[in-house]
């Protein structure tokens, strides 16, 4: 699952809102739709039983009539415009093609059965079923619904445009003559009622759906855009960017969190400042008395004390001079370009041959977006450290989907695997490395390793299979 988790925080918020909502509206359909059931049933249920009390009526009426009387009273009621009912008397037994069985239907049914024979006594042959009016038939010789004259059932029955499912009565008066009654439920569409999937129901629940989600996406938007603002100002300050200040908007929150970051940079900027002008006022402050030491330690007459003391003052001086280099190196001001990387890497391996130094390097055709001066830094960085302790160096380079990784292999010893993880700290310096550069100070690697940060990606030092130190900056593509 974790894989199929988004990692925005846009796309988070917005997944568990559509989630919520979707679930939210799933439960409340499942609550209102088993209380609509109830209800619904309750309400073809009465309204059954109220036209089963209008039908029980009508049969007793008709069955006290003559014979005789009841077609001349049909035709009186047909030519009036009709009654609660269609009535049609038969030889037999109308037979009828009914709805497809469904619940509300069946209890409809069930209702209306139970009141007919509750007010008719001893009734025994009744018919009762639902039919569509283009399917029902009203004699047994064939005669559908709408075969008969408008005027007949334009009052009582619907057809069109949108016909209604229509409840037939069928029960013998005597043998021989059977009494048909076709009319509609009080609410003619009730089989719809109880339907949560019906066309009217999607539309309202898709568009309110629909709004719901399009306001929780414009909120959760309005919430995430301004963390976007503040993490690409993090981003950009942390490359020494020149990022314009936060706009103090959104949520009271979002405002006091940018206006804390915004102090939080100024300080930090002050801090470096201030940083840069006591290492500059300390170098400058300590050179005098470094130089006013060596001119006093020349009239010394001993020699061997004044050869001691004359190493203490130059490697002073020079952890000064390395102390002001590492500030100085690892803060350089210069706007991100597009660097292309063999043109700058070529000029550096030319200088090294021309001092009689073996490096290897094959063209690439890769460029990278950077700081070129403080790229050019790091990489010369690793490639004196490359031809000071090996051999000779390799530079290679290539373009990963997400990095751009620059190498540079030397053929040298090595590194023990237990000390390669502090190779990046200030003045550490291993005992091969000082064999064969006594003047350094261990500053390279950690220079370098700020450089490449500074640009947001990594400065990854192990052992060759084949042997010799690979490092490799990691430069996001």
């Amino acid at each position: 699952m974790r894989s199929f988790w988004p990692q925005s925080l846009l796309a988070r918020l917005s997944l568990v809102m559509v989630a919520g909502l979707l679930l939210t509206q799933v439960a409340g359909s499942v609550l209102w739709t088993m209380q609509l059931r109830d209800k619904t049933e309750a309400d073809v249920q009465s309204a059954a039983q109220y036209l089963g009390q209008g039908a029980a009526s009508s049969i007793r009426f008709f069955r006290s009539l003559p014979p005789s009387y009841r077609s001349l009273l049909i035709q009186q009621f047909r030519e009036m415009g009709g009654t609660r009912f269609y009535v049609a008397l038969n030889r037999g037994e109308v037979a009828l093609q009914q709805i497809a069985p469904q619940p509300l239907a069946q209890t409809a049914l069930g209702a209306l059965e139970a009141t007919l024979r509750n007010d008719l006594a001893g009734e025994s042959r009744l018919r009762l079923a639902f039919a569509w009016p283009e399917q029902l038939a009203v004699s047994p010789d064939g005669i559908r619904v709408g075969d008969l004259p408008e005027a007949w059932v334009r009052h009582i029955l619907l057809l069109k445009p949108d016909p209604a499912p229509i409840l037939v009565i069928q029960t013998e008066l005597e043998p021989g003559n059977w009494l048909y009654l076709a009319t509609l439920m009080p609410n003619p569409y009730f089989l719809n009622s109880n339907d949560p999937l019906s066309r009217d129901k999607l539309v309202v629940q898709g568009v309110s759906l629909a709004v719901l989600l399009l306001l929780s996406f414009l909120m959760v938007r309005s919430i995430t855009r301004p963390l976007a603002a503040l993490s690409d100002a993090a981003e950009a300050f942390g490359k020494d960017d020149h990022a314009p200040a936060l706009p103090a908007s959104g949520s009271r929150e979002i405002v006091s969190t940018a206006r804390a970051f915004g102090a939080m940079r100024e300080r930090i900027a002050k801090y470096i400042k201030d940083r840069e002008r006591l290492f500059i006022s300390i170098s400058h402050d300590l050179r005098t008395p470094i130089t006013r030491l060596k001119l006093r330690a020349e009239l010394l007459d001993d020699d061997a004390l004044r050869e001691e003391f004359e190493e203490d003052l130059d490697e002073l001086d020079m952890m000064v001079k390395g102390a002001l280099q590492c500030v100085k190196d690892s803060d350089i001001h210069e706007n991100p370009t597009e660097v292309k990387l063999d043109p700058l890497i070529r000029r550096m391996v030319r200088s090294a041959q021309l001092a009689g130094h073996n490096v290897a390097y094959a063209d690439s055709g890769v460029a990278v977006r950077a700081k070129p001066l403080a790229l050019k830094r790091a990489i010369g960085n690793l490639l004196d450290n490359a031809l000071y302790y090996g051999e000779r160096a390799e530079i290679s380079v290539r373009a990963l989907p997400a990095w751009i990784e620059i190498a540079v292999r030397d053929h040298g010893p090595g590194v023990p695997e237990e000390a390669i993880a502090s190779l990046l700290e200030p003045y550490v310096r291993l005992s091969h490395g000082r064999a064969h550069n006594d003047a350094g100070l261990g500053l390279g690697l950690g220079i370098a390793n700020g450089i490449v940060e500074g640009h947001g990606g990594q400065l990854l030092l192990a052992n060759h299979p084949d042997g010799g130190l690979n490092a490799v900056i990691r430069l996001p593509a």
